[in-house]
C-alpha cells in the first residue's frame, strides 16, 4: 500500500483531519497509554496532516512529556498525537479514526514504547 490521502475524526466529529499516510508502516505500541487505548498508529511528517475541524481539544502528556496526546473532551477519542522524530515535528495518527480503514486488519509492527 503506497501513500494515500485519508480523512478521519473523533467519534463525535468535533475534531476532523486529512492526512497523507502509508498504512504499510502502521505500528502498535505497548506503552501504558497506547496499550489501554488499543491504538494502531501511523506516523507522518507534520506537513502531511491538516486539521479540518479543530473543535475543543484536550492534551495529555505523561512520562517524558515528549508526546502531546490530543483527544476530544466530548467523546473521549484520541485521533492523533504530536511529537518529534529526529528533530522534525511528526503526527502519530490513530488509524482507528481513519474513515474506511479497518485498523485491526493492518499488518502493523509492534513497538516497545514501554521501555522508553
Amino acid at each position: 500500500m503506497a501513500q494515500q490521502h485519508y480523512t478521519g475524526s473523533c467519534q463525535c466529529g468535533a475534531i476532523a483531519f486529512q492526512a497523507d499516510a502509508d498504512l504499510d508502516h502502521a505500528i502498535t505500541c505497548n506503552c501504558s497509554r497506547c496499550r489501554r487505548l488499543g491504538a494502531v498508529l501511523v506516523v507522518v511528517p507534520a506537513p502531511a496532516f491538516v486539521l479540518t475541524r479543530d473543535g475543543p481539544i484536550t492534551e495529555y502528556m505523561f512520562g517524558h512529556h515528549s508526546i502531546s496526546h490530543r483527544f476530544c473532551p466530548t467523546c473521549g477519542i484520541q485521533p492523533y498525537a504530536l511529537g518529534e522524530q529526529d528533530g522534525r515535528p511528526i503526527v502519530a495518527i490513530n488509524c482507528n479514526c481513519l474513515d474506511g480503514v479497518d485498523a485491526r486488519a493492518l499488518d502493523s509492527q509492534a513497538v516497545d514504547g514501554a521501555s522508553f
